[in-house]
C-alpha cells in the first residue's frame, strides 16, 4: 500500500510540476490555474495533497507493526534503519511540497520550521541563510524546494529498494519469530489479501478526493501567502503535530529542536536497547501493554499538536514528551531485563 501511494504521487507530481512556477508572484495562481484550467487538474491536486496523508497513515501503521513483531531484533535490524532513513526523507519531502503552493501557512510553515535551524550553535545561521537562498523566505527558497520537492522521491525510491533487498535477506515469511510453525503459499492466500488492501486504499484516497479534498489541509492555506500578516496559530500537517507538540512543550528552543529530533533518532536505538530473544509481542504481554500506552501517547501529542499554545495544553505536551523519552530509557530496558531474566521460552 505504501508503494502504491508512493507510485501515485511520483506521477500527479510530475504532472503537476509541469504546470508549476516556483516564483513568490506566481506559484500561488499557478496552482489555482493548474485546478480551474488544465483538464482534470483539480484531481492531480488533490489526488497528490491526500495521497500524501494516505502514505503517511500507511507507513505509520507499518511502523507500529514493526514494533509490534520486534521486526528489528538481530539480523533485521538494518531492514529497520534503512526504513527510518526512509522515514525521514518522507518527512523532509512532505514538508518541502507543503511550501511549493505558497499559502499563507506555507510561508510562515517554512519560516518557523527553518528558522529552528539557527539556534545550532556557530552553524546556526548560516545554515539558514543556505535554506533560504537569502534573508527571508522568498523566490529563491521556492525555486530551491521545487528542485529538492521533484529529487527527493527519486532517493526515496532508491532507498525503498534497499530496504525490500535487506528484507529479501532475512525474509518476511515468519513474523512471530517462532520455528517449526505451519506455513502458507503465497498464492492465492496473500495475493487475494494484497488485492484486497490495495482497493480498500484506493477506496479511502477516493473518499477523500472526492468527498473530502480539503479535509486534511489547513484553511489558511487557502490564502495567498503575506508576509505582512501572521496566522493566528501556525501549525503544520496533521502528520507532524506529535513532533510538533514535543517541540513547543520545551521552553528553550535549543532544547525543544533537541526534543523533537531525538524523538525520531531515538527509534534508531531499539534494536540495542530491546535484546530479548523474544520477538512479537503475542509472547510479551508486558511489552504489549507499554507500547499500548506509548502510541496512545504519540496520539495524544497529535492532539496537543494543533491546540494553541497556551495553558493546559503546553504543560499537557510536557508530561506527554516525558513519557515518550522515557518509554525508551526506562520502560523498555526494564521490561527487556525483566523478560530475560524471568522468560523461559527461547524462540
Amino acid at each position: 500500500m505504501a508503494g502504491l501511494m508512493l507510485v501515485i504521487m511520483i506521477i500527479t507530481g510530475t504532472l503537476l510540476a509541469m504546470h508549476y512556477t516556483p516564483t513568490e508572484d506566481l506559484a500561488f495562481d499557478r496552482v489555482d490555474l493548474a485546478m480551474l484550467d488544465v483538464y482534470y487538474g483539480w484531481f492531480l491536486r488533490y489526488a497528490h495533497a491526500n495521497a500524501a496523508s494516505v502514505f503517511f497513515m500507511v507507513v505509520y501503521a507499518h511502523i507500529l507493526k514493526a514494533l509490534y513483531f520486534g521486526s528489528y531484533h538481530g539480523e533485521r535490524q538494518y531492514i529497520w534503519y534503512i526504513g527510518l532513513i526512509i522515514f525521514i526523507l518522507m518527512m523532509a519531502t512532505a514538508f518541502i511540497g507543503y511550501v511549493l503552493p505558497w499559502g499563507q501557512m506555507s510561508l510562515w510553515g517554512a519560516t518557523v520550521i527553518t528558522n529552528l535551524f539557527s539556534s545550532i550553535p556557530a552553524v546556526g545561521q548560516p545554515v539558514v541563510i543556505w535554506l533560504w537562498s537569502g534573508y527571508s523566505v522568498s523566490a529563491p527558497t521556492l525555486l530551491k524546494f521545487f528542485a529538492l520537492h521533484f529529487t527527493l522521491p527519486y532517493i526515496i525510491v532508491a532507498c525503498v529498494f534497499a530496504h525490500l533487498a535487506a528484507l529479501h535477506n532475512v525474509g518476511s515469511n515468519n513474523p512471530a519469530g517462532v520455528e517449526n510453525v505451519p506455513t502458507i503459499s503465497f498464492a492465492p492466500v496473500f495475493v487475494v489479501k494484497d488485492i484486497f488492501a490495495f482497493f480498500i486504499t484506493l477506496t479511502f484516497l477516493a473518499v477523500l478526493v472526492f468527498l473530502f479534498p480539503t479535509e486534511l489541509g489547513h484553511p489558511d492555506n487557502s490564502i495567498k501567502a503575506n508576509p505582512l500578516v501572521t496566522p493566528a496559530h501556525i501549525v503544520p500537517e496533521w502528520y507532524f503535530l506529535p513532533f510538533y507538540a514535543i517541540l513547543r512543550s520545551i521552553p528553550n528552543k535549543s532544547g525543544g529542536i533537541l526534543a523533537m529530533g531525538s524523538a525520531i533518532l531515538a527509534l534508531f536505538t531499539l534494536p540495542s536497547i530491546q535484546g530479548t530473544c523474544l520477538r512479537s509481542s503475542s509472547f510479551r504481554p508486558l511489552f504489549g501493554f507499554l507500547l499500548t500506552i506509548w502510541i496512545g501517547d504519540v496520539l495524544f501529542l497529535g492532539w496537543i499538536g494543533q491546540l494553541p499554545v497556551e495553558a493546559p495544553f503546553v504543560q499537557l505536551g510536557l508530561y506527554a514528551t516525558i513519557f515518550y523519552f522515557a518509554w525508551f530509557i526506562f520502560f523498555i530496558p526494564i521490561v527487556t531485563f525483566c523478560e530475560g531474566k524471568f522468560s523461559a521460552f527461547k524462540f
